[in-house]
C-alpha cells in the first residue's frame, strides 16, 4: 500500500486494487472506502487517530471488502446509500455491470478479488444528505455505476471524492464497469457542474494541481 498525502488533511491509500481515503478533523478520521477484504491491516497502520466514521461510496468488494473488520474493531459508524445497504449487509445480490466491448479484456485481465464479508450499515444516506466531517461533507446520488453510488462533495476545502462514478488512470473519464452507461454519464456530467480544486477517484491518480474541475468538464464533454 502506498500512502499519499494529497492535503494536510486527506490522504490516499492506494492499494494494489484501486484505493481507499483519510480525511482527518480535530475531532477523528473519516474512511471512504476500504479496499478489498485483505486491506484492514494495512490500513490499521496509518491510523492516527480515533476511526469515528465509515463511508461506502457503493458495495462492490475492492470498496467494501474491510468494512466490517474495520468497523467492528474501532466502533466506526458505517454509511452508505440506502440503496447499497442491503447488499453491503448480505441481504440481496449486487447487479452486475453491463459491459461495453472495449471493457470485456479489461474485466477479463482484473483477477477474482476477495468477496467483502457483510458489513453493518449504521446510517443510511440520500441525496443531499450532509455529513459531519470536512466541514459538512455533501452527498451526491451517482447512480449507474451501481445504483446507489455516491460521490462526497465538500464545499469549504473545495474537495470532491467521486467513487467509481469517474476515474484517472492516463486520462479522466467515465468509469467503467457501470450497470447503466447512460445514467453514469448523467452523473459524471452532474459532477462536473461542481467547482473544485481537489478531486480523488476510486481508481486512479487524484488531482489537485487548479486543473480538477477542468479535467472533470472535459471528461463530460467526451461522453
Amino acid at each position: 500500500m502506498d500512502v499519499i498525502e494529497i492535503l494536510p488533511s486527506l490522504r490516499m491509500l492506494r492499494f494494489p486494487v484501486g484505493a481507499a481515503y483519510l480525511w482527518r478533523d480535530d475531532d477523528g478520521l473519516t474512511l471512504i472506502d476500504t479496499g478489498t477484504a485483505d486491506c484492514a491491516a494495512l490500513i490499521d497502520d496509518v491510523l492516527d487517530g480515533r476511526l469515528r466514521r465509515i463511508v461506502l461510496t457503493h458495495w462492490h468488494e475492492d470498496h467494501t471488502g474491510s468494512a466490517a473488520e474495520l468497523a467492528a474493531r474501532h466502533g466506526a459508524e458505517v454509511v452508505a446509500h440506502r440503496l447499497e445497504a442491503p447488499v453491503i449487509r448480505g441481504e440481496a445480490a449486487g447487479e452486475p455491470p453491463v459491459l461495453e466491448e472495449f471493457e470485456k479484456p479489461i474485466r477479463a485481465s482484473i483477477p477474482p478479488l476477495p468477496p467483502a464479508p457483510p458489513c453493518r450499515v449504521d446510517r443510511e444516506v440520500a441525496d443531499g444528505d450532509v455529513l459531519e466531517f470536512g466541514g459538512g461533507a455533501v452527498v451526491v446520488a451517482v447512480p449507474g455505476h451501481t445504483d446507489g453510488s455516491i460521490a462526497l462533495h465538500l464545499p469549504g476545502p473545495r474537495a470532491l471524492f467521486t467513487g467509481d462514478a469517474v476515474a484517472n488512470v492516463g486520462q479522466t473519464m467515465l468509469g467503467v464497469f457501470n450497470t447503466d452507461r447512460a445514467r453514469a454519464i448523467a452523473s459524471l456530467r452532474r459532477l462536473a457542474e461542481l467547482d473544485v480544486d481537489t478531486v480523488v477517484f476510486g481508481h486512479g491518480d487524484p488531482i489537485s494541481d487548479g486543473t480538477a474541475t477542468a479535467a472533470l468538464r472535459a471528461a463530460a464533454s467526451a461522453v
